[in-house]
């Protein structure tokens, strides 16, 4: 266990995230009905999905004014989409509350900071991606493709524990993703071996 002087020179968003890794520490039990499982497993992405924003920097244009919300896009079931939203309601990402939006048919990404497509979705990832070009958003995905180049996050369950890939952004993008959170992402696709 770390040292109480280790933990003050963590950062709180690399504490916070930290802490919310350590969460998804089997939230799967062998006794859980599929359901329940499935319940935890979503409950653990929204709360990753809702933090995600705070490790990013967007363009300066990008996030509106000061007081403009944070909008993440869902295209997940309804289950999904109620479990982002429940989430977002007690959260700020670079101080400005979430506002969860469902998108339909690779609708125009203009406003939407973060897209979230569902593995049930999977089949209009390619749509999402013609919809997010020139966009600067940040596409999160539990696609079996793994992490999409030129920007992405991926969830992936190894073990009964939610993990994600990230591949890093191009300079195209304009998004830069923190150390803190590609410290604790189990592949990161495009860092040089330096």
């Amino acid at each position: 266990m770390p040292g109480v002087a280790s933990l003050r020179s963590t950062s709180r968003r690399s504490f916070g995230l930290l802490l919310l890794a350590a969460s998804t520490t089997a939230f799967m039990e062998p006794a859980c009905a599929q359901i329940e499982s499935r319940a935890a497993e979503y409950h653990i992405k929204a709360a990753f999905l809702c933090k995600f924003g705070n490790y990013i920097e967007w363009p300066a244009q990008a996030l509106g004014e000061r007081d403009s919300p944070f909008v993440i896009g869902v295209v997940a079931g309804d289950e999904v989409a109620a479990e982002i939203a429940r989430t977002a309601t007690n959260v700020l990402v670079h101080g400005r509350r979430i506002v969860v939006r469902r998108m339909q048919n690779a609708e125009p990404l203009a406003g939407v900071h973060l897209l979230f497509v569902a593995r049930s979705a999977e089949g209009q990832l390619d749509d999402w991606l013609a919809a997010d070009r020139g966009q600067p958003t940040l596409i999160v995905t539990e696609s079996s493709r793994g992490p999409l180049p030129g920007g992405s996050i991926n969830f992936v369950v190894v073990d009964d524990r939610v993990r994600f890939d990230v591949a890093l952004p191009t300079e195209r993008a304009g998004l830069r993703i923190s150390s803190d959170l590609l410290g604790v992402a189990r592949t990161v696709v495009g860092r040089n071996a330096s």
